[in-house]
């Protein structure tokens, strides 16, 4: 695709999004030629840190094909070493210009954390660890979020787009550069459209 500014893959972006919404999907490169050229090296223009919830799958919702995005996912889209260590090698290895963080509504982890702060209770098993990693979100907007979920969703979205900066030398020194941007979105289920809640660097 060639070098690409991060305001521009992020036009790539809402434009395949659009045509998902209206139904107009092209399927760009997902035949046999794409995959061919692939075959050597990739050149995605964005990184995709999604949720790994089923109905987030991103090459769909933004009408992609074979190598356009770098997707990472993990349940409430929590931050780990692992999940930095492969965005890093996004950007610093392949010259990625855009991040996404991908949130949606009805999000189960979000959910859980809500509970979670009703109930005085958080889940078994490892579950516990994504909970505990959304709850930073949700308590910093509790009071809206107990009557309005969303409230959650999108602060969830903004602390993991500005956790990412701030975690990250490598990201950081790229958007100091200009040379890199930072997006939250957030996704509607039922509508599947996606809308900005948070930037850095576009």
């Amino acid at each position: 695709m060639g070098e690409i500014e991060p305001a521009a893959a992020l036009e790539l972006l809402v434009d395949g999004n659009k045509r998902f919404v209206a139904g107009h999907r092209l399927h760009p490169h997902q035949d046999a030629d794409r995959r061919t050229a692939l075959g050597a090296a990739q050149k995605p223009f964005a990184v995709l840190f999604g949720c790994s919830d089923s109905r987030l799958a991103a090459e769909i919702i933004f009408d992609r094909g074979l190598g356009d995005l770098f997707v990472v996912r993990t349940a409430g889209h929590v931050l780990g070493p692992e999940v930095l260590g492969s965005i890093e090698y996004a950007v610093a290895a392949l010259d990625t210009p855009l991040i996404a963080v991908l949130g949606h509504d009805s999000c189960g982890a979000i959910a859980a954390a809500l509970d979670a702060v009703r109930h005085g209770t958080t889940p078994d098993g490892f579950i516990r660890d994504v909970v505990e990693r959304v709850m930073l979100s949700v308590l910093a907007v509790r009071f809206q979020a107990l009557t309005d979920a969303d409230a959650a969703v999108e602060e969830h979205i903004r602390y993991t787009t500005d956790m990412l900066v701030q975690r990250s030398a490598v990201i950081a020194d790229r958007l100091a550069e200009g040379r890199l941007g930072v997006v939250g979105l957030s996704y509607r289920l039922g509508e599947g459209t996606v809308r900005q809640v948070a930037a850095h660097g576009v």
